[in-house]
C-alpha cells in the first residue's frame, strides 16, 4: 500500500515552453521523494496524478528524443 503525499504546501512549476498554446501545460511539484506530482495549469485545483519518479523520467526522456 503506497501512502500519498500531502500536496498542501506544494510548490508547482511549469515548463519554460509553456507560453505556447496560451500557457496550457502540466505542472509538477518537486521535493516529493519518489514521486513526482503532476496537474493541469487550466485546472489547479482539479485532480492531481502521482507519478512513480522514475516513470516521469522514462517518460519525460521518451518526449526529449
Amino acid at each position: 500500500m503506497s501512502i500519498l503525499p500531502d500536496l498542501k504546501t506544494a510548490e508547482w512549476r511549469k515548463s519554460t515552453y509553456s507560453g505556447v498554446n496560451n500557457g496550457d501545460c502540466l505542472e509538477v511539484a518537486d521535493d516529493f521523494p519518489g514521486v513526482v506530482p503532476v496537474r493541469d495549469s487550466k485546472r489547479p485545483g482539479g485532480p492531481v496524478l502521482v507519478v512513480p519518479a522514475a516513470s516521469w523520467a522514462a517518460f519525460i526522456e521518451h518526449v526529449r528524443n
